[in-house]
């Protein structure tokens, strides 16, 4: 008679032995790749979506609703945790916590009606066939309460055309609100009446002065942290005084901009780099740490200097130098180095002035990651590689931990040989790796 009560052990495709994951463990090592690329829900052939279908209903529901919560709280995702809910409602031991757990997850209006996007991800079409998978009590209470949490800016602003519209979440849910003033503002969303949201896009847009309506917005903060970045040009080019773009790049909220993306800023709007740096420096201050000892191998070869994507006008170098910034502030121990045809070792400076001594450190001309690795990998360290992988040789085993971070590729994904690789740029890959250590180890 065979033996249930036993231990099995688990090996890596080397056979090397490796770590057996819990389904909760292995649920919020599932959310943690969506960090990489929320919106695609895939890796490695296997949808995220269908693993943490399966993994729900495995998981004590009280665990469950605290994942999805420190999924979009900690982690910043958004639809990721309310795919978690949804399943959460299928399963009758987990229902109970779905209305808390989704009041509390969804702080943007667009995520009421994603959520019910993905409810009905088998029957969006005409009413009736949505009306055969009835949305849950339980759903319906938490979706209410969400609902009335927004006024009428954030619902103008994030009332578009799909599927599902907010008033959708009004009518399916019953809401009830909390005073005459939020009951005129349904009245209005149900008619489509409320007035357009006061929006840098729609301003611009109208055919108004572009340098009053700039003053305007950043007088009135109604100019976001992205938004004030991607129209630095623009914003010179109408005449907006130095002074007041300046201060406007002091006072910016920066906690969710990394360090690429004033790289990218920077290029266009040169002037104002002494203020983007500062920003920038103050964008990591608070970012989780990467303990240890770190080795950053930054490609320079010329094909690096291509476009990060068809729809970028970023190359992969500044991707690159973006998170070569941010690592060398949140490592404890760090050194770096840039390969091409030879290794050249980087002096650990700050800010646009690494991403100066990065550009310049030598020629950029043919790859050669596999004479890189062999010269600096060490197994006291952590070897972090920044490529597209052009390698005219063979890249050898790390011999420590390894992570090759392929900005050029097309198809996104991970995989797990010897080293842990990322397919495709990821503005979050070094925050994936902090989790990857320290929550599952």
């Amino acid at each position: 008679m065979a033996r249930l009560n036993k231990l099995l052990r688990a090996f890596t495709h080397e056979g090397a032995r490796a770590k057996r994951f819990t389904p909760e463990q292995e649920l919020k090592r599932t959310l943690m790749n969506c960090l990489l690329w929320e919106d695609q829900f895939y890796v490695d052939g296997l949808t995220l979506a269908e693993r943490m279908k399966q993994l729900v209903p495995m998981v004590a529901p009280e665990k469950v609703a605290a994942l999805a919560i420190e999924a979009r709280e900690q982690m910043k995702l958004r639809h990721a945790p309310l795919l978690v809910v949804r399943e959460m409602a299928r399963h009758e031991k987990h229902r109970v916590l779905v209305a808390d757990t989704l009041a509390r997850i969804i702080q943007r209006p667009d995520e009421l009606t994603e959520f019910l996007a993905i409810y009905w991800a088998d029957a969006l079409g005409p009413m009736q066939q949505r009306k055969k998978h009835p949305v849950s009590a339980q759903a319906k209470k938490g979706l209410a309460r969400a609902l009335a949490k927004f006024d009428a800016y954030q619902l103008a602003k994030y009332d578009r055309d799909g599927p599902v519209r907010i008033r959708d979440v009004l009518f399916l849910t019953h809401a009830k609100p909390k005073d005459a003033a939020q009951d005129k503002v349904w009245k209005q969303l149900v008619d489509g009446t409320l007035a357009s949201a006061d929006t840098w896009e729609v301003s611009l847009s109208a055919g108004k002065d572009k340098r009053e309506t700039f003053e305007r917005l950043i007088a009135e903060k109604k100019l976001g942290g992205l938004a004030l970045l991607r129209n630095l040009r623009l914003m010179q080019k109408a005449e907006v005084p130095r002074k007041t773009i300046a201060d406007a790049i002091d006072a910016m909220r920066t906690d969710r901009i990394l360090p690429f993306r004033f790289i990218a800023a920077a290029r266009y709007a040169p002037d104002f780099e002494d203020e983007l740096e500062s920003a920038m420096l103050k964008s990591i201050k608070d970012h989780p740490r990467l303990k240890g000892r770190t080795r950053l191998l930054i490609d320079v070869s010329g094909s690096m200097d291509f476009a990060l994507s068809a729809q970028s006008e970023m190359t992969r170098l500044e991707a690159a130098c973006g998170l070569a910034v941010l690592a060398r502030e949140i490592c404890d121990e760090v050194e770096i180095f840039t390969f091409s045809e030879t290794v050249k070792k980087v002096p650990p400076r700050r800010g646009f002035a690494l991403r100066d001594a990065i550009v310049q450190s030598q020629p950029h001309a043919s790859t050669y990651l596999g004479r890189a690795v062999s010269e600096i990998d060490t197994r006291s360290t952590r070897l972090i590689v920044f490529t597209d992988e052009q390698s005219h040789d063979v890249v050898p085993a790390p011999r420590g931990k390894g992570y090759v971070i392929n900005v050029a590729s097309y198809q996104h994904g991970v995989r797990g040989d010897a080293w842990q690789r990322v397919d495709g740029f990821s503005e979050s890959v070094i925050r994936w790796i902090i989790a990857q250590e320290t929550t599952l180890h």
